[in-house]
């Protein structure tokens, strides 16, 4: 595993909206700029969580405004704002 990618398991203390950002777009794996469900299901596994499928749905119900099954950058901050509730991230905005 890659350091930069275990890097990203521990999820550092202090870490901002922009590298929450950054560490999703490795979850991009069709390069479309939108996070899908499956996708998403990805960066949940990775964080360490279990019930990855079921928390992915959830993140996607709060996160997705729009209900087009993906969550893009304008909908990011409903997908931090979830992160730090349900998953028990620290995300600041600076």
């Amino acid at each position: 595993m890659a350091m930069a990618a275990r890097r990203w398991l521990l999820w550092p203390r202090g870490t901002t909206v922009e590298q929450f950002k950054e560490w999703l777009k490795q979850f991009d794996v069709d390069g479309d700029g939108r996070i899908s469900k499956a996708e998403l299901r990805q960066a949940i596994r990775r964080r360490g969580c279990w019930f990855a499928t079921l928390r992915a749905g959830r993140a996607l119900r709060h996160a997705d405004r729009d209900k087009s099954g993906y969550i893009e950058d304008a909908e990011i901050e409903n997908l931090v704002a979830f992160a730090q509730k349900d998953l028990g991230m620290k995300i600041s905005p600076w």
